[in-house]
């Protein structure tokens, strides 16, 4: 006779014709993946011939088969009905004494010390299509306590092959329902209501991106982040430079984690309970947790060769991480080619709402406000889905809808999971759209800014536009790189083919992800605003000292781009704001001058050794710091602007050297730019203590020709072409050739003038910069430059050291 149960230790992951997914994983773990120190709590499972037998004692299988026979296969109008009978006709059934026996014996073995608290899980046997994920179709049940009540479980399990969502999903997949076997996995609980929990991804989930891990956690367990139901704290650990011992946890995120959910009694009910303030405030993992779990999910991943979804918890009684469940991720490891669609929208709408955006598309569709799946037959082809929160129960409407917006949830929400997998853009965790959004309202939905999503009114006009760099020809020695400033859109260009980052510019941090002056944070306690002290004050409440708040904040923000990008070089531009725009921070006008003419005012270099902002520019280089030396993101470069002489370029270096930043050490190269006709003129002492150049064409134009590109009246004599910049240009990059330093260009003009290009590739520059959405038209412009300079200088080898 075929076994009725097995021990975890006698199970691998070709066991899943015999036991389901999941429990073939948790065998394949328990074997191989605990003697390198990974936590696995012992288990076993029903096999799928305990079933088989079930169904064939009870003479289910003509009724289910009559059942899935009558399902309404192209509306799915009788889906809820069939359900329900399918689940009543297995409930109403006995499971034989002889696997009831085998199930409490084996019951028996895991708990030593008497009953003890088991979670009873699903686990089917179609798991291991690579195509279908099945997370959540089926049920799982929580601490559950005593052999009958065990067994009386296991039918629940049973059942729930039957609910609505996994008939749903298996006719989705054509996966035949006959075929299907549901096995338990009964596990020994961790108690993680006296603790937390969570759920990690081996990829960035949103773009693919395979260098990390996102790893989510709440306080409780877990099913408050699978429900979507809260927003839960979330870690960003960069996989190369955790391997090599780093501190690489380059993002974190407190989440509100409003709910906690938790074991009422013995009886293994759970109740959501209000988390106090002090515990929404506080992160759930420390820094060694965080690490400890992101190099679980290595290995784990690396053991089954791809990326992985998986379960962790932390028990409140021995302190210990388990992970409680892996699977194979199932959205991006399918994909394949180098063809994506980007969404851009043409005009800018009026917000109601943001989010965190799942996928990057736009969607324009009517609103159809939702209380709970049960209300799914008032949803019409194409609706946009707005609702409370979200479950595994709103899986059959997801192909229906247009999109999906809720009030709660985060991006590892099981929803969020299915909304990708099933190509639905969504918005999670608005706050408040349920109440905002009314039905019959025409909204536009975009998931294409970055990690923000944003609900606006109306329809907004949007282009989807085919992109594929399988094929682009690639310049031979000038080298192709970025403009960016959102660390949201990171993971997503990283796939870009560019070289690295030519300009990181460090302002759009600093103005939306930490939006306080920081000379405000490091004399906070003297400020003499009282409310701009007070909104300090409640926007780092979290922090004693209020100098980690910025410095935290930016070296996240630069490690993200960073590690997006690595090894490709990332040169960051230190703060580069004219007066009135540090004075537009909180707290900001108690710290700036008022200027006639901030653009040729107190900026760039001549802040960074004046009193009046030196401790601030100590914040900015402990961030770089904090980036390079402990996240181990040395690919980062520094870029000092608007440096209008020699001798204030060494008073730059001179305080980066206090402050713990030093040229040369760890690797460290530092760039000026050169925007300013004293660069050009002394470009060879600049370059004596510089380690290269990056033109700012925009401000070289306007000091050359000595238009304020400001202003309107004359903004039609601005032009990079004008002979005089151009003669600059031409000599900056022939003296750092000279001085044997690289030099680069940012701006829009090579992507715009194919004559430019073909100029600046002429004379020799290194690099060109573009921003995102021109960079594959400028690649182009190098590409035909450097044919002609081919063409007409037949002599002149284009190599990647220069001509």
């Amino acid at each position: 006779m075929e076994a009725l149960v097995k021990s975890f230790s006698d199970i691998n992951i070709q066991d899943v014709a015999i036991v389901g997914g999941k429990n073939a994983s948790m065998g394949e773990m328990m074997k191989h993946l605990t003697p390198q120190g990974i936590n696995i709590p012992d288990g076993f499972a029903t096999t799928s011939f305990a079933y088989w037998t079930f169904l064939d004692f009870n003479n289910l299988w003509e009724p289910l088969e009559e059942l899935m026979r009558g399902l309404d296969r192209r509306q799915f109008n009788n889906l809820k009905d069939t359900g329900a009978a399918a689940r009543k006709l297995i409930l109403q059934a006995e499971i034989p004494d002889f696997i009831k026996k085998a199930i409490k014996d084996e019951y028996s073995r895991l708990c030593t010390n008497g009953p003890a608290p088991v979670a009873v899980r699903s686990s089917a046997t179609a798991e291991d299509m690579p195509y279908a994920s099945f997370a959540g179709q089926h049920e799982s049940f929580l601490n559950v306590k005593g052999e009958d009540l065990v067994v009386e479980t296991v039918l629940r399990c049973y059942s729930s092959l039957y609910t609505d969502r996994a008939i749903k999903y298996r006719e989705d997949n054509g996966i035949e329902h006959k075929k299907v076997a549901l096995c338990a996995c009964i596990q020994k609980m961790v108690q993680s209501d006296l603790a937390c929990s969570g759920v990690a991804f081996t990829l960035e989930p949103e773009s693919g991106f395979r260098d990390l891990v996102l790893i989510s956690g709440t306080w409780g367990l877990g099913e408050n982040i699978v429900q979507g139901s809260i927003e839960p704290d979330e870690y960003y650990v960069f996989k190369p430079t955790l391997q090599e011992g780093k501190q690489a946890i380059i993002q974190k995120k407190l989440g509100s984690k409003q709910l906690t959910m938790k074991y009422a009694d013995d009886s293994g009910d759970i109740v959501n309970v209000r988390t106090p303030d002090a515990l929404q405030h506080q992160l759930v993992l420390t820094d060694a947790e965080v690490l400890q779990l992101a190099g679980n999910a290595i290995l784990i991943e690396r053991h089954y060769k791809c990326p992985m979804d998986i379960e962790w918890a932390k028990d409140g009684l021995d302190g210990k991480l388990y992970i409680v469940q892996a699977r194979p991720e199932t959205v991006h490891s399918r994909k394949t080619g180098h063809e994506e669609f980007e969404y851009r929208l043409k005009e800018k709408g009026h917000a109601l709402l943001q989010g965190q955006a799942i996928g990057n598309m736009v969607v324009t569709g009517m609103a159809r406000v939702l209380n709970s799946p049960a209300e799914g037959d008032k949803l019409k082809e194409g609706e946009i889905i707005v609702t409370r929160t979200t479950s595994p129960d709103w899986d059959p409407l997801l192909k229906k809808a247009g999109a999906i917006i809720t009030d709660s949830g985060g991006r590892t929400s099981h929803a969020a999971i299915v909304a990708r997998e099933q190509h639905v853009p969504a918005i999670v965790g608005c706050g408040n759209a349920t109440k905002v959004i009314r039905t019959g309202m025409v909204i536009t939905v975009s998931c294409c800014q970055g990690k923000e999503g944003f609900v606006y009114e109306g329809a907004v006009p949007y282009e989807k536009i085919k992109v594929d760099f399988s094929n682009i020809k690639r310049p031979a020695k000038v080298k192709p790189m970025l403009i960016m400033s959102d660390p949201g859109q990171a993971f997503k260009l990283s796939g870009y083919p560019a070289e690295g980052v030519g300009l990181l510019r460090m302002e759009f941090i600093i103005t939306h992800t930490i939006g306080i002056h920081p000379m405000a944070l490091v004399r906070y306690p003297a400020l003499k605003d009282d409310m701009a002290k007070k909104q300090i004050g409640e926007l780092t409440a979290d922090y004693d000292d209020k100098k980690r708040f910025f410095i935290e904040r930016l070296s996240q923000g630069i490690a993200t781009i960073a590690a997006a990008f690595y090894p490709r070089e990332v040169i960051v531009r230190m703060s580069d704001f004219k007066t009135n725009e540090y004075a537009a921070l909180l707290g900001g006008k108690e710290f700036e001058p008022e200027e006639e003419n901030p653009m040729l005012g107190f900026r760039g270099a001549s802040r960074y050794y004046h009193p009046a902002y030196k401790e601030a520019f100590g914040l900015e280089c402990a961030a770089i710091r904090t980036v390079r030396d402990d996240m181990g993101l040395t690919n980062v470069k520094v870029m000092i602007p608007f440096c209008r002489t020699v001798a204030e370029g060494s008073k730059v270096l001179s305080v980066m050297d206090e402050y713990g930043l030093r040229r040369g050490e760890n690797g460290l190269e530092v760039y000026v730019m050169a925007e300013i006709p004293s660069n050009v003129l002394l470009a060879e002492k600049f370059a004596a203590i510089f380690d290269g150049f990056s033109i700012g064409s925009n401000d070289l134009t306007q000091l050359t020709l000595g238009i304020d590109r400001d202003s309107s009246l004359v903004s039609g004599l601005f032009n990079e072409e004008d002979q005089a910049v151009e003669s600059l240009l031409s000599e900056v990059i022939k003296r750092a050739i000279k001085c044997k330093r690289p030099v680069g260009l940012c701006g829009q003009a090579p992507s715009d003038l194919p004559a430019f290009t073909a100029f600046l590739v002429r004379n020799g520059i290194s690099s060109i910069s573009f921003n995102p959405d021109a960079l594959l038209k400028g690649i182009g412009n190098i590409v035909e430059a450097e044919n002609i300079v081919k063409r007409d200088q037949p002599g002149k080898q284009l190599v990647k050291d220069g001509y």
